[in-house]
């Protein structure tokens, strides 16, 4: 299993919305196992440049490169880009959930 993990900034924080909003498009395309689009809390102080987080989990590369193929990954994309500061994401090979 693959767990896709990514942290967004805004460059205006009164965009976090907007972004949120591009980036749950992202939870019609039917690759991930799971996939949670929300704000960042804030409960670590080092965390403070990250608005917003995506966390999914898919069965296999295979999965992960047609999510990232899909048409809307695309217009997620074209959304959201404008809109960010910051973007890094991280992709961990993970043992199945049992």
């Amino acid at each position: 299993m693959i767990r896709h993990i990514v942290f967004f900034s805004a460059k205006n924080k009164d965009d976090i919305g907007v972004i949120l909003a591009g980036l749950r498009i992202l939870k019609d395309i039917p690759h991930a196992l799971t996939l949670e689009i929300e704000p960042n809390i804030h409960s670590d102080t080092l965390s403070g440049e990250v608005d917003v987080v995506v966390y999914g989990e898919f069965a296999d590369q295979g999965a992960l490169d047609a999510y990232k193929s899909h048409p809307l990954y695309q217009k997620s994309i074209g959304l959201v880009r404008p809109l960010r500061e910051l973007r890094i994401a991280a992709d961990i090979n993970a043992p199945p959930k049992l």
